[in-house]
C-alpha cells in the first residue's frame, strides 16, 4: 500500500455536498476540519486548568477528597457539552476498586532461619490473613506455562509452595525458545512476567510462589518500604501468596538457583504467618463517548490521567502539567468533535474520552480499563491517544524551536497509525516530532510509564504524546502559571486532527507488528 499525505486525508476526509441546479451532475466540498481544530483555544486550556490544578483540588491524590472534585469538574463539563457518559448507568464514573498497602506484619521462618520482610522479601499481593506450615518447596525453575515450553511439566503444585526465578529459556543456537528468534517473549518482560508467571502458578493451584527476580525485588522493597504506603488494584479472588524475594532468601531456598532451571521438589521447612494492613478505597476513571455514525462499534480511546500526588508534608502538588494539561486537553477535543457532530459531522467510529485514576500509583485506572472492566471489548478499539504532559518545555528545547513534542510508539505496533500521525501533523499543526524516547533502548522506558502501556499490552495501537521532564516534574512547583498554554493549544489540535483521521477513515488501521 502506498501512503502518502493526499491519500491518507482523502479516504478519511467528510464531505458536504452542493448541488447545481442547473445540472444533474452533484458536485462536492471538502469539508474544512480546521474550522473544528480552531475551537481548541488557549485561552478556554487555561480557564480550566486554573481550576483543575488550583489549591483546592489538592493535588488531586489517588482516592482522596481532590481527587473527587476533580472527577466532578471533569463531569461536569461533559455534561455543558452534551457529550454522554460512556457507562450504562449514566454517571461518567467506572469506580476502580484499589486498595493502599502497608507492609503486611509476616513472620517468615525457613530452614530454621528467620526472614523479614522487607529486608528479605516483599509481599505484592493482596491476600487474606493466615499461615503456612510445610516441609517441601517446588522449585519450577523459569515458571512459564506456555504451548511451546512448560516448567510444570510432571509438577503437582496444587496446595504447595512453589520457587520459580526470572527469565526464560533459550534454544543451543542463543535464540529464545518460546518465540524462536533472538527477541525475547512476555516471560522475560519485567511486568508481564511479573503477571504471567503468578497467574500461571495461581491456575495451577500453588498456595504460595516466591519469586527470585532482583532487580524487580530491590524496586518493589522501596516501593512497599515507603512510609506513605503504595497502591493496587483490588482483586477481591487473590488467594495465593505471592513474595518477590532476595538473594539471601533465593539461595537458603536452592543454593544453585541462578544457574539450575531444572524442576525439583526441596526438603525444606517453612513455616509463615501473615496480617495484612491493607486499606480499601474507591478510585474513579471519568469515561464519556461520541457516538459514531457508521461505525459505532469501533472506538478510539483518547486518554489522560487525572490524578497527581495529592499532598505530601503539608505542600500542595498541583500538577498542572502532569496531567493537568492531557486533562484540560481531553476536554477540548471532545469540545471540537461535538461542534462537528452538531453540524452534521460527526465522526464515522465512536470516541471514548477516558480520563483514568491512579496512574502516579502504578497505571492502576487504565490496568483496571483494559485487563478487568473494558467499557467496550478491546478488539473493537482501533487505537489509544495518550495525553501525558503537553504544556511545558524541557532543558533540551528550552533554547531551540519550542513547536516540538516527543511522540512515543506510533510506529510500535502499527505502521499505518505512523503514517497518519506524522501526515496529520504535516498538513495541520507542523510541530517538530522528536523520537528520542521511541528507542526501544530509550534507558527511561517512558514507553512503559504511562497509561497507553495497558493498551499496547494488548495489540492496540498506540501513541503517547509527552514534552519532556523539566525542572518541577513531581513537585510543588509544578502550577498552572508555568504552561506555554500556546504550545498546549497546538499540540491539542495536532491530537485532535489525529484522532479525527483515525475515526473517519474507511477502513480501520492495521496492526502490522503486533506483539506475542
Amino acid at each position: 500500500m502506498v501512503c502518502c499525505v493526499g491519500l491518507l486525508f482523502s479516504c478519511g476526509s467528510q464531505k458536504a455536498e452542493t448541488t447545481n441546479p442547473t445540472s444533474t451532475v452533484q458536485t462536492t466540498t471538502p469539508l474544512d476540519v480546521s474550522k473544528y481544530g480552531a475551537t481548541i483555544t488557549s485561552a478556554e486550556l487555561k480557564e480550566d486548568l486554573y481550576i483543575f490544578a488550583s489549591d483546592e483540588f489538592a493535588g488531586r491524590g489517588t482516592g482522596e477528597e481532590g481527587e473527587k472534585k476533580a472527577v466532578k469538574f471533569l463531569k461536569d463539563h461533559y455534561v455543558a457539552l452534551d457529550v454522554p457518559s460512556a457507562l450504562p448507568n449514566n454517571n461518567y464514573f467506572q469506580e476502580v476498586p484499589l486498595e493502599k498497602s502497608a507492609a503486611p506484619n509476616v513472620t517468615l521462618n525457613v530452614n530454621n532461619k528467620s526472614f523479614t520482610s522487607i529486608e528479605d522479601f516483599v509481599s505484592v499481593t493482596s491476600v487474606q490473613d493466615g499461615t503456612l506450615n510445610t516441609s517441601e518447596v517446588v522449585y519450577a525453575g523459569y515458571g512459564i506455562e506456555d504451548e511451546a515450553y512448560s516448567s510444570y511439566e510432571n509438577l503437582d503444585v496444587k496446595g504447595k509452595v512453589v520457587l520459580i526465578r526470572s527469565g526464560e529459556p533459550k534454544n543451543t543456537d542463543g535464540n529464545f525458545l518460546i518465540t524462536g528468534t533472538s527477541n525475547a517473549s512476555k516471560w522475560s518482560n519485567a511486568s508481564q512476567a511479573y503477571r504471567a508467571k503468578r497467574d500461571a502458578a495461581k491456575e495451577l493451584g500453588a498456595k504460595a510462589v516466591f519469586f527470585y527476580y532482583p532487580e524487580i525485588y530491590t524496586m518493589a522493597a522501596a516501593r512497599f518500604g515507603g512510609s506513605s504506603g503504595s497502591f493496587s488494584l483490588r482483586e477481591n479472588n487473590e488467594d495465593m501468596y505471592y513474595f518477590l524475594i532476595n538473594t539471601d532468601l533465593a539461595k537458603t531456598l536452592l543454593p544453585n538457583i541462578e544457574t539450575t532451571v531444572d524442576s525439583q521438589v526441596i526438603d525444606m521447612p517453612i513455616q509463615m504467618t501473615y496480617k495484612s494492613n491493607s486499606t480499601q478505597i474507591v478510585g474513579e476513571n471519568v469515561a464519556a463517548i461520541i457516538k459514531g455514525s457508521e461505525k459505532p462499534e469501533e472506538i478510539i480511546v483518547i486518554s489522560a490521567h487525572l490524578d497527581h500526588e495529592g499532598v505530601k508534608n503539608g505542600e500542595i502538588y498541583n500538577g498542572a502539567d502532569d496531567d493537568g494539561s492531557g486533562s484540560v486537553a481531553l476536554i477540548q477535543i471532545a469540545k471540537a468533535f461535538k461542534a462537528a457532530q452538531k453540524d452534521g459531522h460527526g465522526p464515522k467510529r465512536s470516541i471514548l474520552f477516558l480520563h483514568v485514576t491512579g496512574e502516579e500509583k502504578g497505571l492502576l485506572g487504565s490496568r483496571y480499563y483494559t485487563d478487568f472492566d473494558p467499557i467496550f471489548p478491546l478488539e473493537n478499539t482501533v487505537a489509544n491517544l495518550n495525553i501525558d504532559m503537553i504544556g511545558r518545555v524541557d532543558p533540551k528545547h528550552e533554547d531551540k524551536n519550542n513547536n516540538y513534542l516527543y511522540l512515543i510508539g506510533a510506529d510500535k505496533l502499527s505502521t499505518e497509525l505512523h503514517e497518519i500521525s506524522e501526515a496529520a501533523n504535516k498538513k495541520y499543526t507542523n510541530i517538530e516530532f522528536d523520537y528520542t524516547y521511541n528507542d526501544d533502548n530509550d534507558p527511561n522506558r517512558f514507553y512503559y510509564r504511562s497509561d497507553h502501556y495497558n493498551f499496547a499490552k494488548n495489540n492496540i495501537p498506540v501513541i503517547f504524546y509527552f514534552n519532556g521532564t523539566h525542572a518541577d516534574y513531581h513537585k510543588p512547583s509544578d502550577t498552572p502559571d508555568k504552561i506555554r498554554y500556546d504550545l498546549l493549544e497546538n499540540r491539542t489540535r495536532l491530537i485532535f486532527y489525529t484522532a479525527w483521521e483515525l475515526a473517519n477513515r474507511d477502513q480501520r488501521i492495521v496492526v502490522d507488528k503486533a506483539n506475542e
